[in-house]
């Protein structure tokens, strides 16, 4: 066996160790520090009078596996976008993908009150949808818009565009406080009913892209080699922005925006385990689930014990990463 394929098995194999560390300590410690006994007791026999358990069951465990699982959802899409896009900055942050969602759900809570977990996140996945949409639209109607640097820049744009209008709106409504907490993450609120509903989405949007990997991989290597191996590219992107649309609108719906999660991840992942995006893909949702759960572990206890948006971690560490790629790679694609 090679380099390249024991790389991904030993990530593969030793990832579930260090995520189940960091979620350990995330359930353990916090502004109440709770015994590991006691966090056994409350899974093997929880206590609704007992006021640790209570803290554990409905705070601490949800946002735990919230964390984890948006982690991972956003570097799957995130994987997905640059391998389909063939751009090294795509990103469900930087492409409008998240903003669309932010928006969506911003006009959804002010217009539509009242509506179920579920119709919340079928409404994100539209907003998704629409962001990506008018991203590549502009794109694809400016010279050379679809270049990396060219559409970050429209993604920028647009996203802000998107995220101000729905402020405006916010604020003449008087819903501003409500709507915050979309832009700045609630990982601390997690709405279990929410999370329920989120994994399976978030399944089926991973299965489609496991589905789609090789796919994915070929069309990578550039339109005239995909379609000369027989690629039908139409369709592997539509079927990867569906698996990049399922799995961003679902994290938004249950937390909020977490940028450069999807640009970050990717890129460290393709460095230790090469092209393949049949590595790539379980490699990214693995580590991203990691990535996320140690930055809101880091968030907690950067001001303690008041908490720093997440955001602010993964911004500290994403836009120096991003800068980076800007100054290294240039205007090019990825290979």
């Amino acid at each position: 066996m090679n380099k390249s394929v024991k790389v991904p098995f030993i990530i593969l194999a030793i990832a579930p160790f260090f995520i189940f560390a960091v979620t350990l300590i995330s359930v353990i410690y916090g502004t109440k520090e709770i015994s590991p006994l006691t966090v056994w007791k409350t899974l093997i026999s929880f206590n609704e009078a007992n006021v640790d358990h209570q803290i554990i069951w409905t705070a601490r465990i949800p946002r735990a596996i919230a964390v984890l699982i948006v982690g991972g959802f956003l570097a799957v899409a995130g994987a997905v976008m640059q391998g389909i896009t063939r751009n090294y900055l795509a990103s469900p942050s930087l492409m409008g993908v998240n903003d669309g969602s932010a928006f969506v759900i911003t006009l959804a809570i002010i217009f539509l009150p009242g509506l179920s977990n579920y119709q919340m996140i079928l409404l994100s996945m539209l907003g998704s949808a629409l962001g990506a949409g008018l991203v590549f639209g502009f794109g694809s109607l400016i010279r050379n818009g679809l270049t990396p640097v060219r559409l970050a820049i429209i993604g920028t744009v647009i996203g802000t565009f998107l995220s101000s209008i729905a402020s405006a709106i916010a604020m003449y409504y008087q819903v501003s406080q409500t709507v915050a907490v979309w832009y700045n993450t609630k990982v601390q609120s997690v709405d279990p009913d929410m999370l329920r509903l989120s994994i399976p989405f978030g399944t089926v949007g991973i299965l489609l892209a496991l589905a789609n990997a090789r796919a994915i991989t070929i069309t990578s290597l550039g339109e005239d080699v995909a379609v000369g191996l027989g690629q039908k590219t139409r369709t592997v992107r539509l079927l990867s922005m569906l698996s990049v649309v399922l799995l961003t609108g679902t994290a938004v719906a249950l937390v909020g925006k977490i940028a450069f999660v999807g640009l970050v991840v990717p890129h460290i992942v393709r460095f230790l385990v090469g092209e393949d995006y049949r590595f790539i893909i379980p490699c990214s949702l693995m580590t991203g689930a990691f990535f996320v759960s140690l930055c809101d572990l880091i968030s907690r206890y950067v001001n303690f014990p008041f908490e720093t948006p997440i955001g602010v971690i993964t911004a500290i560490i994403g836009v120096p990463f991003f800068l980076y790629l800007i100054r290294t790679r240039g205007g090019g694609k990825h290979a």
